[in-house]
């Protein structure tokens, strides 16, 4: 983790963003690459500033996996990664105000404390279609990067 966000990444191919909590930098950071299908940025704006108004255009894009960002509004979540073989790499802790952007890769959840989040990903949501469930990591294999 490096100045409140941290990118997962197996073999060099990332596999999530996550923004924590604690991340305050000032002006507009962007935290994804411009061809990911989901774009996560930060901003920080002093009171008075404008946006403009604006409407977007239709561009047609070519969507092939569902990426998904979860905001944590309380509680505790533990999400482990998987690569694209199933394979059990590593967890992470969120907790309230963090924000992750699932992007590639395999993962799983589990609830630590009652939690309350929402989620965002690109529709229209196909159920068993958009994706294969496999079983989870057994418990005592689990590796917590960032322990809260």
């Amino acid at each position: 983790m490096s100045e409140g966000f941290e990118k997962v990444l197996c073999e060099g191919k990332l596999l999530a963003v996550i923004i924590y909590d604690s991340y305050n930098a000032p002006g507009i950071n962007f935290f994804t690459p411009s061809e990911l299908s989901q774009q996560v940025a930060h901003m920080t704006h002093h009171k008075g500033k404008v946006i403009d108004a604006h409407v977007h255009n239709p561009v047609p894009r070519e969507v092939f996996y569902t990426q998904e960002a979860l905001f944590i509004k309380s509680g505790k979540l533990r999400v482990d990664f998987y690569d694209d073989n199933r394979t059990y790499l590593e967890s992470r802790m969120l907790g309230a105000g963090d924000v992750i952007l699932l992007v590639s890769g395999g993962h799983g959840f589990e609830v630590i404390e009652d939690l309350r989040m929402i989620e965002v990903k690109q529709g229209p949501y196909t159920d068993d279609k958009d994706k294969t469930r496999f079983d989870p990591v057994a418990q005592e294999s689990i590796t917590i990067k960032n322990p809260l």
